[in-house]
């Protein structure tokens, strides 16, 4: 995809017709006035605008739908804004909320390039045994009070405790790994592996199919194929031949 210039309000639109299709299939011009909560007019305007760059379809009093180059340029725009959510949440323990709003004001300035660092940081604390919940908890409490010397020896030998139990027990994690495409309805897993590459690898890792993103399977269809699942609040129904390649731990309700 080449490099497209949009206006920080350009790519707030667009984020929030994707959105809507997502679920919908199409936006109506009222509804985005809505989740945007801006005039009526204003909507025309970008709406014109977006048409302009062949990013969306749009005529006066039709349905909104994005063009395949509209929906790649929104992807881009959710999935900068899901990893800054994730690093502020997961790393820097933001509440929610809050991480959500500040995502939204930083995903115009960071690169497509920062953004794979900030990935691949929270994979690495997420699987690093020395980092994970235990390390971010720290720094939880770092942020509130100045930890005490004796603090961070507790730390450090419990953390090798930790990882030498995991191995005693022949890495119980991996024990429990399974494919995506064998999981029964219902049931919720956590990414671990994605042995997908190419436009596919990098198609699912922008609707938020990352490694430590939580998914639930919701229905397989009679015959197997596709499979509806649920991501970060997406309904996405996918390939049970792309499934297949993705492996996570199978979480207890």
């Amino acid at each position: 995809m080449s490099e497209m210039v949009l206006s920080k309000s350009l790519e707030d639109y667009l984020e929030v017709i994707y959105h809507i299709v997502v679920v919908e299939q199409a936006a109506k011009a009222k509804d985005i006035a809505q989740k945007m909560q801006v005039k009526a007019s204003s909507v025309t305007g970008a709406l014109r605008q977006l048409a302009e760059r062949d990013l969306v379809n749009y005529s006066p009093y039709d349905q909104i739908t994005l063009t395949r180059k509209g929906m790649e340029v929104a992807q881009d725009v959710v999935r900068r804004h899901e990893v800054l959510k994730d690093f502020l949440i997961k790393v820097l323990s933001i509440d929610e909320s809050e991480a959500d709003s500040v995502a939204c004001q930083m995903e115009h300035a960071v690169t497509t390039e920062i953004i794979d660092r900030f990935t691949k940081f929270i994979e690495f604390v997420e699987r690093c045994p020395r980092a994970g919940d235990s390390w971010i908890k720290g720094f939880d409490y770092y942020c509130g009070e100045k930890p005490q010397a004796d603090y961070c020896r507790k730390c450090i030998t419990q953390t090798v405790e930790n990882f030498e139990t995991n191995l005693k027990s022949g890495d119980e994690m991996n024990e429990s790994t399974v494919r995506l495409n064998q999981v029964k309805p219902g049931s919720r897993v956590k990414i671990t592996t994605n042995k997908l590459s190419g436009v596919t690898a990098r198609r699912f890792q922008e609707m938020g199919l990352t490694i430590g993103s939580i998914v639930k399977v919701e229905r397989v269809a009679p015959l197997g194929d596709p499979v509806e699942i649920i991501v970060k609040g997406y309904n996405l129904s996918l390939r049970k031949e792309d499934l297949d390649k993705i492996e996570g731990i199978l979480l207890e309700d």
